[in-house]
């Protein structure tokens, strides 16, 4: 977590060293401290761990005593030895060694005994009060032992010390290091005890912060006190767009004075968070689109009653997908939050399903199957299909929000007249990824333009722009100044953070506003990003992704440009048209995938040639029937399993990637280790090939290509052929 919102990109700048932050302490402790002490906290950031100098006389007998002490503290704890003599002991152990935490989980139970041994309230108190007395002296010793300040918080946590005296400690420790992130926890702590309003609190960290801005942990606490005044809407904080900018003003005089300081740029990542998180979810895209006209059959060869705007759809079970694509995660997508109208399904029987490999029942986009119209009707009858989105409470997305924006779109289906066998479109023949079979046909391509259309769904009730145009305003404030001070000094977090205003200022125009909003940014987040990959090399890979993610942003900027990846597969000569679109995305040096919600109407998708390691989000594409991830970087077939929620997936290839060559990720994906999984395949082995079982079973696939891959072989073959009972060719040879 940083600054108390969610993880993100800058998460990867605290591996960086922070500067020593000793310089503006003023006025004397309230309790005397060694001299040793205060220059080894002095020194405690940033600083590595040096080894130890040879040993003299004195540290080997140091440490013997020090195992002695040891030794016998464990010996007492194990007998319940609680008298006197063995507590003492363990009082000399913690003080010489704060970190044996062993010792601190012994007091604990020694002060619970003698707790029940005490003759009055007064007595109780003393016992905690030189427990207390314990802790300081330890905590001198090492300011950051966890075990000190955890018991500690024990200690007042029962309610019968005064904390009085804890605001003055915290005082002396946070004068010889501000940003002690355990003094600034357990403060946060002591105020709760006493009730101290979080306002005076919030005081406090501007005070911290006028004394030194370079205090990470001031700023820290001040988004976690800010974080729920706002929720709370507490006098004074209930108008969260003069509080932020407010903030804005404050980290932007951090920011200035010292660009390489990264602690004002932690908490300016954060304002940023609160300000472009959408308050509530949004329906961005649905299919069908809004308006389309659906041609239906369960022959994949069919000729329907054709005319355009036309989009078909063939299932040999019957029935079709209806997705929705929201702008974040939710919950809540079912019979009661979504309404649907047709005539040959009612709604209450109607089944929602998240499209996600996460068990968290929250998913951006979601899925449900209607039954074709009855095939007795007259195949060019058209049937309406109304949906209602949100009218209803219940969808949540994953920050708490409530789904507010009810919307309604429709399109009418119609059954498609089925052909001779052996004519028509892909999945019938063997599907060959050369660049020699797929052809630009653009005049096919302009008829088949509008289901290549990303209009947004129409909104029954107005989004009320005028909320969010504070945000818009100040997103593109921010961008002006931090342009500004990118012409004076090069640096790397401040290209950064440009990079995420200028994707939040695409992403709240594409969402907010009243017209058709082209991207203006993603050529200079481009060129961003790639200045970063050169700045910072060690963090590539992550520059690499974003960079990946803008290049497919600019493939969908316009239908011009996403014509120019549309190619058609084999001759154009079938009526059936769209399951011969291919988007080709190949040889674009993408090591990641996303713009999902573009992407719904894809059948046949090539990724080729590219870094690919991962497959999530692809599981929203419930049309894609034909897929290629040949001459990526896949290490293992668990990367795959976000493919096994593609119920028209039949063509797969992924020869030629790493597959074989590294170990499995045993803490990402669905399969924990061989040993927890058992092969129901006669002559296969629980060891051999067993995530390929656990991945390809339950897929229909007709194709695949597993060529290339360090773990092909004669067992890998035999285990999918026989988990693949539909598999018709295999690495191009036809499976007998």
């Amino acid at each position: 977590m940083l600054m108390g919102g969610k993880p993100d990109f800058l998460v990867i700048f605290l591996a960086s060293s922070l500067d020593s932050l000793l310089n503006h302490h003023s006025n004397k402790a309230p309790f005397p401290l060694p001299t040793s002490f205060v220059a080894k906290t002095r020194k405690m950031h940033g600083q590595p761990r040096k080894p130890l100098e040879p040993e003299d006389t004195a540290t080997i007998q140091k440490a013997a005593n020090l195992r002695a002490l040891q030794t016998q503290l464990l010996h007492n704890h194990h007998n319940k030895i609680y008298n006197e003599e063995a507590v003492y002991l363990s009082t000399q152990l913690v003080e010489s060694n704060p970190e044996f935490y062993t010792a601190w989980n012994y007091r604990k139970l020694a002060v619970e005994h003698n707790i029940i041994s005490a003759v009055d309230q007064d007595s109780v108190r003393l016992i905690l009060n030189e427990e207390l007395r314990v802790v300081e002296n330890a905590l001198r010793r090492n300011v950051k032992s966890y075990g000190a300040w955890h018991h500690r918080k024990w200690v007042l946590a029962k309610g019968l010390s005064s904390t009085y005296h804890e605001f003055r400690l915290l005082d002396g420790f946070q004068k010889l290091d501000s940003r002690n992130f355990h003094a600034w926890n357990y403060r946060r702590f002591v105020a709760g005890l006493q009730n101290v309003s979080e306002e005076v609190e919030l005081k406090h960290t501007t005070e911290m912060i006028d004394t030194n801005f370079s205090n990470y942990s001031a700023w820290h606490n001040r988004s976690a006190i800010l974080s729920h005044l706002l929720k709370q809407g507490v006098h004074g904080f209930e108008s969260k767009e003069n509080v932020l900018a407010e903030e804005y003003e404050l980290v932007h005089q951090a920011i200035f004075t010292d660009a390489d300081d990264q602690s004002g740029w932690f908490y300016h990542y954060w304002l940023l968070d609160q300000t472009i998180t959408p308050d509530a979810p949004l329906l961005l895209l649905s299919w069908p689109n809004h308006g389309s006209d659906l041609i239906l059959s369960t022959n994949r060869n069919f000729e329907g009653c054709m005319s355009s705007p036309s989009t078909n759809f063939c299932s040999d079970k019957g029935a079709f997908p209806l997705i929705l694509y929201f702008n974040q995660s939710v919950k809540g997508v079912n019979s009661s939050t979504v309404d649907i109208k047709f005539m040959f399904v009612k709604n209450e029987d109607v089944s929602w399903k998240p499209l996600s490999t996460k068990n968290s029942g929250y998913a951006d986009a979601w899925v449900t199957y209607l039954k074709f119209p009855d095939e007795k009707n007259n195949s060019c009858d058209t049937y309406q299909v109304e949906v209602s989105v949100g009218h209803s409470q219940g969808i949540i997305s994953s920050s708490g929000s409530n789904y507010s924006f009810p919307s309604q779109f429709s399109f009418t289906t119609r059954l498609g007249i089925g052909k001779r066998d052996g004519e028509g479109g892909v999945g019938v023949e063997k599907v060959v990824w050369t660049d020699s079979n797929f052809q630009t046909d653009l005049p096919l391509l302009e008829e088949l333009s509008h289901m290549l259309s990303s209009d947004r769904i129409r909104v029954i009730t107005d989004q009320n722009p005028t909320a969010s145009t504070w945000k818009i305003e100040t997103v593109v404030k921010e961008i002006a100044l931090f342009r500004e001070l990118l012409l004076e000094v090069n640096c790397k977090i401040g290209k950064l953070t440009l990079v995420r205003l200028l994707v939040a200022h695409d992403a709240m125009m594409s969402y907010h506003a009243s017209f058709a909003y082209k991207k203006v940014n993603t050529e200079e987040i481009l060129e961003l990003l790639s200045d970063l990959m050169k700045l910072d090399p060690s963090h590539s890979r992550y520059y690499k992704d974003r960079h990946s993610l803008a290049l497919l942003e600019k493939v969908f900027l316009s239908r011009k440009s996403l014509m120019k990846h549309c190619l058609y597969y084999g001759e154009s000569t079938s009526s059936y048209s769209h399951d011969r679109v291919c988007l080709r995305l190949n040889n674009m040096s993408l090591s990641r995938i996303g713009s999902f919600e573009n992407l719904l109407w894809v059948r046949m998708l090539d990724l080729s040639h590219n870094e690919l390691q991962m497959t999530e989000g692809l599981e929203a594409l419930q049309l894609l029937s034909c897929l290629n991830l040949s001459y990526n970087k896949f290490r293992s077939f668990t990367a795959l399993e976000p493919l096994r929620l593609l119920q028209s997936l039949s063509v797969l290839d992924i020869s030629y990637n790493e597959i074989g060559l590294h170990s499995i990720d045993t803490t990402r994906y669905l399969c924990a280790s061989p040993l927890s999984h058992k092969s129901n395949i006669e002559g296969i082995g629980v060891s051999d090939c067993w995530e390929a079982e656990v991945v390809f079973k339950g897929l229909q696939l007709k194709q695949l290509d597993v060529a290339g891959n360090a773990i092909n072989g004669d067992k890998l073959r035999s285990l999918l052929v026989k988990v693949l009972p539909n598999l018709k060719w295999l690495d191009g040879e036809v499976v007998n």
